[in-house]
This record gives structure tokens, C-alpha cells and sequence, in this order.
């Protein structure tokens, strides 16, 4: 009995020594591998998101049962935030219809005018008797004439009836060399300057005996002072022919300028805001400059433009006087000032007044004033302003009065 029951015993200690290891064998298969390699970062995030169950010793005996199939969360669609609502633009102008009979404002010159052109169209855009008719050419000017010739340009203009007020901007492609009968001249010598005066006194003529209104405008500051000191003095030759030929003669050098009268790109705007008035090459007008010269031309325009209709007939201030009678050139606008500084009626502000005793006729004897005696306030009747508080009584002009009394 003692032997089978110790041989029994013997052999449930077998089996439970063979489950261990059996046991063991499970644990070490599953871990094994893991222990084996590094766990990384990568290994560590797949774990935790797999989570897989252990298995125990029941799935050992009795086989594992299946893992039920992973759950995925659906993530729902991000919501695209809505873009802001863009700010609103203020609604366009209303096209307003030319009149049939308008005034047609033709600009000539280079590439000046057609940006001018364009700022003038802005500026009367809501007048509907004015017409801009743009007649610039790019590169063009006074000086290559075998390229654009404007004179011959302008007859053709004219001949056509094609406008009737003019403004003309140029002169920034004349500081070349002028070819004519055969000859050259460099710029701004004296067979330059007169083959050049001649052609705009061509010009200005034409439009002179066509009774075409003309508003002639200055040159700016450039940026390189070399060529802006030749193009002042291109613009100094452009003053006199318009003052010979009667047009207007707009100087806007200052009005671009700086304080110290040279070249700057930015400004005062027509609001008063400053704002860029020159383009990058320093010699073009930006949209805000080309502005502000066509609120400087509608300024000058009120002595030809009144709301629908143009006069060349400018009142002579000096009719009537012996100023009159000199021989001086049909001036208008700015040259009629001028005129009528060197004639005496308009004195201008820095000059100093004369005094009273250089105001009398030359020749009459200049005497000084006899001294007042002091008995004439009493020959004053009382009440009278000159009396001074005494004088003579009505009833006794014998007895003077007594002030005190």
C-alpha cells in the first residue's frame, strides 16, 4: 500500500512538474521576441494602441477563442472654417453720357500725355460736356521730327476740326542731338536752340490762327540732376514760345519739388495726403501725380472752360488806361499779370510800398505842411469834430467857451 501510494504521488508530481514547464514554454514564446529586440519608440505606440490579450492557461488547455474584430473610431470631418466674408467694394461710378455738343479737350505730347490724358479723363468724368481726346505718342518730341513729326501731326488735327481746347505736355525725348538741312547740332546749342524755338513757334502758330485755346505745361524735377538741369532749360524755351504765342504756361516745377527745390518722388495728393507722385524711373508721373496735374489744368481751364463751352476773348484789364496804348504781345493768363506788374497796377507782395510824398506828380513842388496854430480850435463851432471839446458859441462867437464848464 505504501509503495503504489507513493508511486502515485510521484506521478501527479510528474504531470505538474511537465505543466510548468509546459507553462513556462507559453510565457517565453510570447515574450521572447520582445525581449529579443529593442523596444523603440515606434513598437512602444503600436503596443499601446494594439493592446493584444494575454493568453491564459485555460486558452492553453481548452484552444483560444477569436479575438474579436478591432473597433474604429470614425473620426468625423474636420469643419472648414468659413472664410470671412470680404469687405464690400464701393459700387462703380455711373457711366454718364458725353453731350453731343461737348468740349473736346485734346492732349498732345509724349508718353507724359497719355498718363495725363487718362487723369483728365478721371477728373471729368462725371462732366458730361467735356470730352478728353488723348493724342500722345510714346518717344515722341520736337527734336527727331524723321520719327513723329507733330507740326505735320497737328495740321492734320486741325484740318479736321478735331478739338477745341488743347494742352500739350512734352520734352522729356528732346535732349538729343537735332538734325536739320543737313546738319547736327548737340543739344542745347545755339543751332540747336534755334531750330528748336522754330518748331514750336510752328506749332503754337497753327494753333494760334485756328483760335484754339492752349494750356502749355512746364517740366517737373527729374531724378538724375544732369538730365533734369537740361530738361529746365528745354522747359525755359517752351516758356518763352508760349508767351510769344499766347497760350497758357503752366509751371509745376515747384508744386514737385522739395524744399530745397529738387527732385523728390513723393508729395502732397489733391487731398493733402502724402502720396507717391513720381514713377521709378524718376521721370514719370504716378497715378496720384497725374492727378494732381489735372486739378492743376482745370484750374487754368476756367479762363477758356465754362461748363460747356470755350472763349478764346480774355478781358484787357488795362483797356481805358495809357498802359493800353504800349506794344506789348497778346499775353494771357499768367502773362497778363506779368504784364500788368511791369505796367504799375499790380504791385506783388515783396515789394515794399512807396511813400505817400513819391506818389505825387513828378515836378509839382514838394513843400512840407505849415505847422497848425493852436487858436484854430477855437474858431470851430462846438459839436463840430474838429473843435475838440472847444470852440466858438453860435450865440457869442466873441467869448470862447470853457471846456470845464
Amino acid at each position: 500500500m505504501v509503495k503504489g501510494g507513493n508511486r502515485s504521488f510521484a506521478e501527479m508530481g510528474m504531470k505538474r512538474f511537465v505543466l510548468c514547464l509546459l507553462v513556462s514554454f507559453v510565457i517565453l514564446a510570447d515574450f521572447g521576441p520582445a525581449w529579443a529586440q529593442p523596444l523603440t519608440e515606434d513598437r512602444m505606440l503600436v503596443a499601446q494602441a494594439e493592446q493584444p490579450r494575454r493568453r491564459t492557461l485555460f486558452d492553453l488547455l481548452f484552444g483560444e477563442e477569436p479575438a474579436p474584430a478591432p473597433q474604429v473610431r470614425q473620426t468625423p470631418p474636420r469643419q472648414q472654417a468659413e472664410p470671412a466674408p470680404a469687405a464690400a467694394l464701393p459700387p462703380p461710378k455711373p457711366a454718364i453720357d458725353k453731350a453731343e455738343d461737348a468740349t473736346r479737350l485734346a492732349v498732345f505730347g509724349d508718353s507724359l500725355a497719355i498718363d495725363l490724358a487718362k487723369a483728365l479723363e478721371r477728373f471729368y468724368a462725371e462732366d458730361p460736356n467735356l470730352i478728353v481726346v488723348g493724342q500722345g505718342v510714346s518717344s515722341s518730341g520736337f527734336v527727331r521730327d524723321d520719327y513723329f513729326d507733330w507740326n505735320a501731326a497737328l495740321a492734320e488735327q486741325l484740318a479736321a476740326d478735331s478739338f477745341d481746347l488743347a494742352v500739350v505736355i512734352i520734352g522729356i525725348n528732346d535732349n538729343q542731338a537735332l538734325n536739320t538741312g543737313g546738319q547736327s547740332y548737340e543739344p542745347l546749342s545755339e543751332g540747336w536752340t534755334s531750330a528748336y524755338q522754330a518748331r514750336l513757334n510752328r506749332f503754337l502758330e497753327q494753333l494760334r490762327a485756328e483760335r484754339k485755346p492752349v494750356i502749355w505745361m512746364g517740366m517737373p524735377p527729374m531724378s538724375r540732376s544732369q538730365y533734369s538741369a537740361a530738361i529746365s532749360q528745354i522747359s525755359a524755351l517752351h516758356r518763352l514760345a508760349a508767351f510769344s504765342g499766347g497760350a497758357e504756361y503752366l509751371d509745376i516745377f515747384d508744386r514737385f519739388a522739395d524744399e530745397e527745390g529738387k527732385y523728390t518722388s513723393h508729395g502732397p495728393d489733391v487731398n493733402g495726403q502724402n502720396a507717391r507722385m513720381r514713377k521709378d524711373d524718376g521721370i514719370h508721373f504716378s497715378a496720384a501725380g497725374s492727378d494732381k496735374l489735372a486739378f492743376y489744368i482745370s484750374q487754368a481751364m476756367r479762363s477758356f472752360y465754362r461748363g460747356g463751352r470755350v472763349s478764346v476773348a480774355v478781358v484787357d484789364p488795362l483797356q481805358g488806361t495809357d498802359a493800353a496804348t504800349l506794344l506789348r504781345p497778346p499775353f494771357q493768363g499768367l502773362g497778363q499779370i506779368r504784364l500788368l506788374e511791369v505796367a504799375g497796377t499790380v504791385m506783388p507782395l515783396g515789394r515794399a510800398p512807396k511813400r505817400a510824398g513819391e506818389l505825387l506828380t513828378a515836378g509839382a513842388p514838394i513843400s512840407a505842411p505849415a505847422a497848425f496854430p493852436l487858436e484854430k480850435l477855437f474858431e470851430a463851432p462846438v459839436g463840430r469834430v474838429d473843435a475838440f471839446g472847444v470852440g466858438v458859441s453860435p450865440q457869442s462867437e466873441a467869448e470862447p467857451l470853457n471846456s470845464a464848464r
